[in-house]
């Protein structure tokens, strides 16, 4: 049975459960491996800073460290606060003992305030710690400290890299949450720099410099190389904060499950348009719906914002010999036009995931009338020149009815299909009621 990789985290402990040790456990399970722990201090901490900090005696973080590292395979680690230089000359003597490939997150400061590492630790961690570790994380101010500049710009990040980059270590990556968002990555072994570029995203940022360098620990012990670890690990970060959830008065701690939850959330929506595509097809009525140009049918993620958080047929669902017949496989970003609808319905209420088109009469208005199911509409002739139709459409059918209908329909314009939308919480439920629909819709046309 192959074993998954351990990660050994080295560092503090956060009371408040936001970062520290607490952040990197939470990281590294998330992504599927195993997280060890020395702990080096115990910080009474919360979301509105630190304290008071007790350090954990040497010899105790030597016991800890030896005691992982003797029973288990562990090849890479991290390390976080290392409050003193007597810890710092420690962990760096533990290293090397251990043959350890390190990711240094040089901890200076918690995101909402206090100190966290001594003015005399500084020299022992450039010293002693750097040049036994393979990589070193800081953001901008601790750059700002280990490299002795003041960095303004991208150029600068990059010089400040290649000082650090003296002490011994590897690979210096400069985060750029303090500066633009961009990560600078130097390899002082081929004098290479890459770029991962970003945008600031909001979100509770406690924690940010812990989860990154241990998602990137977690992301080069599963064998990725430096600069897709890096970008692998920004991502995650990104998420975090994104899904951050309020927790107490100050700085807002990340979220490391929002990565898995995310996936999860996206693996539950493909699976039930899969479904959904599974019952249109099954029906030996829908297919007497399809319009002219074809239908899809599609389901967004929570919260999602744009067209490629929405997940749809490929193609389009077409009638082939008087059955509905599905054309290309399911991913996210193959829909325009019903993730559109989807995505207006969301700002009015995000429960409204998902949607799907279907040909417009008024036999079939008659039947949604007669199912109780609530209708509301737009004219394109209404609709402004600068506007996107199914942006606008759905927006105003959706104003004029105070809430979000179960079907949006319009009567179609010059070059344009009449079309009725059917909107709801899953794609298996629109394929439901689509599906009862084509039922009633086949018996008129047969009586």
């Amino acid at each position: 049975m192959s074993k998954i990789p351990v990660i050994l985290t080295i560092a503090g402990s956060d009371s408040g459960g936001g970062a520290g040790i607490e952040a990197d456990i939470k990281t590294i399970a998330s992504l599927g491996l195993h997280p060890a722990c020395a702990i080096t201090s115990v910080t009474a901490q919360n979301t509105m800073g630190v304290r008071s900090a007790y350090d954990i005696p040497c010899k105790v973080i030597m016991e800890q460290i030896d005691a992982v590292c003797e029973d288990m395979d562990i090849t890479w680690g991290k390390s976080g606060m290392l409050s003193s230089s007597e810890i710092t000359s420690t962990v760096a003597t533990m290293v090397k003992k251990h043959d350890l490939k390190l990711v240094v997150d040089p901890v200076m400061a918690a995101e909402a305030g206090g100190g966290l590492l001594r003015q005399d630790a500084v020299r022992n961690l450039k010293e002693e710690l750097l040049p036994v570790s393979e990589v070193v994380t800081p953001n901008i101010n601790e750059a700002n400290i280990l490299a002795g500049m003041q960095i303004q710009n991208v150029e600068d990040a990059k010089r400040a890299a290649k000082i650090i980059s003296k002490t011994g270590v590897r690979y210096v990556i400069v985060t750029g949450g303090h500066l633009d968002a961009s990560d600078i990555i130097y390899d002082s072994a081929s004098d290479r720099y890459s770029i991962i570029s970003g945008t600031f995203v909001k979100g509770g940022t406690h924690g940010s410099g812990c989860t990154y360098s241990s998602s990137l620990a977690s992301f080069l012990a599963r064998g990725q190389g430096i600069d897709e670890a890096a970008r692998m690990a920004k991502e995650f970060v990104v998420e975090a904060i994104k899904g951050s959830v309020p927790v107490g008065k100050g700085v807002g701690p990340v979220n490391q499950l929002a990565w898995l939850l995310n996936n999860v959330e996206r693996c539950t929506t493909i699976n039930d348009v899969r479904d959904a595509v599974q019952i249109l097809e099954g029906s030996g009525a829908f297919a007497s719906l399809i319009p002219e140009v074809g239908c899809n049918i599609a389901m967004s993620l929570p919260n999602a914002q744009s067209t490629e958080e929405v997940a749809a047929v490929t193609g389009r669902i077409v009638k082939l010999k008087g059955n509905a017949h599905v054309v290309g496989g399911i991913e996210y970003g193959a829909s325009s036009h019903v993730a559109r609808i989807i995505l207006a319905a969301m700002k009015y209420d995000p429960s409204y995931r998902a949607a799907v088109n279907i040909m417009y009469s008024e036999k079939i208005l008659d039947i949604c009338k007669e199912m109780g199911l609530s209708i509301s509409s737009f004219s394109r002739e209404e609709e402004p020149l600068d506007a996107h139709t199914m942006d606008w459409g759905t927006s105003r059918a959706i104003e004029t009815f105070k809430s979000v209908p179960d079907v949006i329909y319009d009567k179609g314009g010059v070059g344009k299909e009449a079309m009725i939308r059917i909107i709801g919480h899953s794609a298996t439920g629109v394929a439901d009621t689509a599906g009862r629909i084509a039922e009633k819709y086949m018996q008129k046309q047969q009586s």
